[in-house]
């Protein structure tokens, strides 16, 4: 797929799953699982150990099948790093020209973080394909919808403590998609290497999105 294909495939399943964790091991037993209910768009988060290695592996084994993306990348020297093993798109709890500069010159996906909505247009009118509101727990889908209502054109990213009890709320404010951290690879599945119950709540998170697209 080309930028623009990506893209409208992540804006289509409107679902992101951040994955961070301690032990790399984990991380394609984890990405299989959630692929296998319908969660397509994994972001593995750099803080993670070996983070760049496990892009590369499952960017080699799955690139048709699933969108991946890299997260927390704070500069351009980890995005640059990123893309190169296979990362699709970038994410970044900030707003960094220089990060958004590097992602249109590889013509890659970029999602800055931008909490005000002066960062919030800054960030767009940088060139960011779409804006990550984080945190989105301390403000609710009202913010979204907030901001919206001058800013209509921008694709804005809820993003941290989104769960399945307020996807609908988001996704009705506006919300161009949602990214979902612990709340949907949990922590207790992972412990116990359920995967077919991780596989069932993945499931449980891209129906809700659906369903609160009406389809």
């Amino acid at each position: 797929m080309n930028k623009d294909e990506q893209l409208r495939f992540l804006l289509d399943h409107g679902l992101v799953a951040i994955v961070r964790l301690k032990e790399p091991a984990e991380l394609v037993p984890i990405a299989e699982a959630i692929e296998a209910g319908g969660v397509r768009v994994i972001e593995f988060t750099m803080g993670t150990p070996n983070a760049l290695d496990a892009i590369h592996t499952i960017a080699q084994e799955w690139g048709d099948r699933i969108l991946l993306g890299a997260g927390t990348v704070l500069d351009p020297e980890t995005g640059r790093a990123a893309l190169l093993a296979g990362a699709q798109f970038l994410v970044a709890p900030n707003f960094n020209p220089a990060l958004i500069e590097l992602a249109r010159r590889y013509n890659k996906i970029i999602v800055p973080g931008a909490f005000t909505p002066t960062e919030i247009l800054a960030a767009w009118e940088c060139g960011a394909d779409i804006v990550k509101v984080f945190p989105a727990s301390t403000v609710g889908p009202q913010y979204i919808k907030d901001i919206l209502g001058p800013l209509p054109y921008v694709r804005l990213l809820p993003t941290g403590g989104v769960s399945l009890d307020n996807i609908p709320a988001f996704i009705t404010a506006g919300a161009a998609a949602v990214a979902v951290g612990a709340s949907l690879t949990d922590p207790k599945l992972i412990k116990e290497r359920n995967w077919a119950g991780l596989t069932a709540h993945a499931q449980r998170f891209a129906e809700a999105v659906q369903r609160a697209r009406g389809k």
